[in-house]
């Protein structure tokens, strides 16, 4: 009996040495083998997600270690080709500053009870279309404005004077002849338009330098010519306002000056 409590207490003494505090050596180094992995495949994760040329390589040169493959990997990518910035020399601003412009036309217009005779139209980015009849200044076939039209004209111009903006004067025709082998309808719609100028001119409405005139005879039709109606559309007085770039001004080599 005494041998055999000996041989217990050898054995609690052995056990006792063999049981040391802490941990196995093995799981600490089990632990950081699961660490590194995990840190390893959060690292190729995130290469995937920002560069997918990045990751293939890596995952190539992952394969090579391991033996999987001799020959590099083919990386397939391809670069997104973007469409080109369209080219313009109108920014946002002037785009809105030309809408507003326009919807001030429009408010003085009702307010001087022209909205019938003065038809507005935003032309585009930068250009405002005001279109009169020819009834309205011009008796047939003449180019010499009837008195009329002068209360009209000065309105135009008290509208026109405070905006940023040249205005271009188009006299335009129908394709019916005229009467008077003298003058054609090129003649003629030259004539309405360059009166106009003159008018503005002498009377001191509007400077010289923001204004220019044109004449485009049967041309530029906005109607068919081959019925009553569309004749007399066609027969019209334009005015054509455009915001006055430094562009356009460098261009003509003076300030205001409208190109043709």
């Amino acid at each position: 009996m005494a041998e055999e409590e000996e041989q217990k207490e050898e054995c609690k003494e052995i056990k006792c040495k063999k049981c040391e505090p802490g941990a196995p050596a093995w799981m600490v180094t089990y632990s950081d083998l699961v660490t590194l992995l995990l840190t390893f495949f959060v690292l190729l994760l995130s290469m995937a997600n920002m560069d997918p040329v990045r990751f293939t390589a890596a995952s190539s040169s992952l394969k090579d270690a391991f033996g999987l493959h001799k020959t590099s990997a083919h990386i397939e990518f391809s670069i997104p080709i973007l469409p080109p910035v369209p080219e313009t020399k109108f920014t946002p601003v002037q785009q809105q500053l030309t809408v507003k412009l326009f919807e001030r036309i429009k408010s003085d217009l009702d307010k001087l009870k022209m909205s019938e005779a003065v038809e507005a139209i935003m032309k585009d980015s930068d250009t405002i279309l005001l279109r009169v009849k020819d009834s309205i200044l011009f008796k047939p076939g003449q180019s010499m404005i009837t008195p009329i039209a002068y209360s009209s004209l000065r309105n135009i111009s008290n509208i026109v004077r405070p905006l940023p903006m040249n205005m271009r004067i188009e006299g335009h025709t129908d394709n019916t002849p005229i009467s008077n082998l003298a003058i054609d309808n090129w003649n003629l719609s030259m004539d309405r338009a360059t009166s106009v100028l003159r008018f503005f001119t002498k009377s001191d409405l509007l400077p010289l330098d923001r204004m220019a005139a044109v004449g485009y005879g049967p041309d530029r039709p906005i109607a068919d010519n081959e019925t009553p109606e569309g004749r007399a559309q066609n027969r019209r007085v334009d005015f054509l306002l455009r915001l006055n770039t430094s562009k356009d001004n460098t261009a003509q080599g003076s300030p205001g000056r409208m190109p043709l």
